[in-house]
């Protein structure tokens, strides 16, 4: 049965087609197809879209919408990618700027806005030393997105010129980051070490004005002020001493004064002497038999012409330095000798024993009697420097004090040995001038 009605469809087509086939053809085509039993037996037809040279075109055109549409997602993309390297640009210009403030002025101060009232290294080193590893830090972020960058640029569907340029302004931006953190890294290693020398120097101050706050609320005894007293030593012995509890550091230059009254014959003894372990005489000063007073450094001699045998009290001075072993005598402000090759090059050893009014044949000991100072010293200090002319003179004249930097004359600084020597008041300034 359905065959049969399939047939009789195919039927009526052919006939539907040989009714139209003696007309004219008007370009349009039929088809024929099923249709229900229900439907309508008319022979319905099918117009094919028209086939003509508009269709050609019109594909055409809409190829070339899309090309269009492609090329300005690239472009819109692209100007992202040139907006992110000029903000790179300016940011690293600006951090830059920022690095360029924070280095010294000509005046001393970090910053445009702080200033360093220490004249040394800002108020605020460690807020500094943070600010240089957050900034450093964020450039390395920056780093990490230029590499990321480039790496979407390498593998984005680019023209290779217009990727070739992304990449060589990347690298170059690259660079210059890494050379700022490498320039902020050395900053900040410089600003390390100079808050570390800065915080030994406040700590070394501070302990030197502790120790003299300390003195001076001791008062040194029955002294007017620590440094107002005298060493007594009245007879030639071997057990009559005063000893200094701090020694010196290595030094290639110092300057020793003091001073002296004594009227001691032959020879006033040895008020001053500095042993170190394998030598006894590093420095000494003597004045032995009827020889003048000589100065020894590493058991190498030189004679001063200083004259103290008279009962008076005398200020004398001597400096030396390393460099060709040159040395200089004053008293009572005046420079009487000088001279050199007195143990050139030779730097004074660290960590030996002084001795006042000895002698000393081994280190701190084996005192010889006639090699005793007899006498009164006061005041004796040592620098690390040579002192100029001028402040050995205020210092002769009574116009200024200055403690030594290495040995300062102190009270609590000298031990006193044997039954007979003592620690007295000091006659004021004036009293001890050679024309008082």
């Amino acid at each position: 049965m359905l065959t049969l009605l399939y047939g009789v469809l195919c039927f009526c087509a052919l006939g539907c087609g040989q009714l139209t086939s003696g007309q004219a053809d008007d370009g349009k085509r039929y088809i024929c197809r099923a249709i229900p039993l229900t439907g309508d037996a008319s022979c319905p037809v099918t117009l094919l879209p028209e086939l003509n040279a508009g269709s050609q075109e019109e594909e055409l055109r809409n190829t070339v919408m899309q090309l269009r549409e492609t090329i300005l997602q690239q472009k819109e993309t692209i100007s992202k990618q040139l907006g992110t390297i000029n903000e790179l640009t300016t940011k690293l210009s600006l951090c830059a700027s920022a690095t360029a403030d924070r280095k010294y002025d000509k005046g001393g101060s970090w910053g445009k806005d702080k200033q360093n009232t220490m004249g040394d290294v800002p108020g605020d080193p460690n807020e500094t030393i943070d600010n240089l590893g957050k900034t450093m830090q964020g450039l390395k972020d920056r780093l990490e997105n230029l590499e990321q960058m480039r790496a979407n640029i390498s593998g984005a569907s680019f023209p290779s010129e217009l990727r070739d340029l992304l990449q060589r302004r990347l690298g170059e931006l690259e660079k210059q980051l890494l050379k700022k953190v490498s320039t902020l890294e050395a900053e900040k290693s410089m600003l390390s070490n100079a808050t570390a020398a800065y915080r030994l120097k406040t700590e070394s101050t501070l302990n030197a004005l502790v120790e003299r706050i300390n003195e001076l609320e001791k008062g040194g005894g029955d002294f007017m002020s620590p440094e107002q007293f005298k060493l007594s030593l009245p007879q030639r012995t071997n057990y009559l001493y005063g000893r200094i509890t701090k020694s010196l550091p290595e030094m290639y230059a110092f300057t020793l004064c003091m001073w002296i009254k004594s009227s001691a014959s032959p020879g006033i003894g040895t008020p001053f002497s500095y042993g170190v372990p394998g030598q006894a005489n590093e420095i000494v000063l003597i004045e032995w038999g009827n020889n003048p007073i000589e100065l020894l450094i590493n058991d190498k001699v030189a004679q001063l012409p200083l004259e103290v045998r008279d009962g008076r009290w005398h200020h004398i001075c001597i400096s030396w330095t390393t460099r060709d072993g040159q040395w200089e005598a004053y008293q009572d402000g005046e420079k009487l000798g000088a001279g050199d090759n007195l143990a050139a090059w030779h730097p004074i050893k660290p960590g030996g024993v002084i001795i006042l009014g000895q002698e000393q044949d081994m280190v701190g000991g084996r005192f010889d009697a006639g090699q005793a100072f007899v006498g009164e010293l006061s005041q004796v200090n040592i620098w690390d420097r040579v002192l100029k002319p001028v402040e050995i003179q205020s210092m002769a004249n009574c116009t200024s004090y200055i403690p030594g930097n290495v040995i300062s004359w102190l009270a609590s600084n000298v031990e006193v040995f044997g039954r007979g020597a003592f620690k007295r008041p000091l006659e004021i300034c004036q009293e001890r001038l050679p024309n008082a």
